[in-house]
């Protein structure tokens, strides 16, 4: 069950005018302490701005802090993705950003919810790899697999799953065992490493197939459609990379 932090929002009229001008307000803030060379200051804000997680008792510091894990993640990747970018790009992440506030956090459907924990984890990865590839392997398996398992947690946690926890913990480990292999040759594809792509093609693809069987509505013919094109996306990843050198 999610905590019911989650669960406040402003009805109407000003409360809601309001909660929304803050909202836009946070990604241009950052943008403006990043120009400013802030960078500290602006991972800190994304950080303040969940200050309604600690404002309960400690007790529900752990779930809270779960329960807002993609979002944090978010906030903290579109942090570095501001600071390896240029004016231009700098502005277009403050957008996805206010839709990602806006529009996609607070939506609570099914599908909505297993779309926050795909973003989640993608930029998640993204950003590890993008702002700490020469960084110690330990960090990069570690990180990788925390990213993982809070996306996996978010997604299960959107279907009442009673295992929630252990499939959570299994892919988190998944993850991080791929980011140990893969990141002794570390390659990139533009800005997407190839830790996340293949996390995030299996990941993805095994979200499809659980929601699809979750709705009843997965046949043979679907599962073996996925499941070849995750198997073919992976062989091509590995066949065409240039496993000769670390490559960053």
């Amino acid at each position: 069950m999610r905590p019911m932090i989650n669960k406040i929002r402003p009805t109407a009229g000003f409360a809601r005018v309001l909660h929304i001008i803050l909202l836009i307000f946070l990604p241009i803030a950052i943008l403006l302490l990043i120009r400013l060379n802030f960078i500290q200051l602006a991972f800190s804000l994304v950080l303040l701005s969940k200050w309604r997680m600690v404002a309960v008792k400690p007790r529900f510091w752990p779930s809270n802090i779960r329960a807002n894990a993609i979002d944090i993640i978010v906030g903290l990747s579109i942090v570095i993705f501001m600071m390896h970018s240029t004016l231009p790009y700098q502005i277009l992440w403050v957008m996805l950003y206010v839709l990602w506030l806006i529009a996609i956090k607070p939506a609570g459907t099914l599908i909505m919810v297993s779309t926050q924990a795909f973003i989640g984890q993608l930029c998640g990865l993204m950003a590890i790899y993008l702002a700490w590839a020469n960084g110690p392997l330990y960090g990069l398996t570690l990180t990788t697999g925390i990213v993982c398992y809070f996306a996996a947690r978010h997604f299960f946690d959107g279907f009442d799953e009673p295992y929630a926890k252990l499939l959570s913990y299994t892919w988190g480990y998944f993850g991080a065992s791929l980011a140990w292999l893969l990141s002794h040759w570390l390659i990139y594809y533009r800005l997407l490493s190839q830790p996340a792509l293949l996390l995030s093609t299996l990941g993805y693809g095994l979200a499809v197939l659980y929601y699809l069987d979750h709705n009843n509505k997965l046949s043979k013919s679907i599962r073996r459609q996925f499941i070849t094109v995750m198997v073919v996306v992976v062989v091509v990843v590995i066949i065409f990379s240039n496993w000769g050198a670390k490559v960053v």
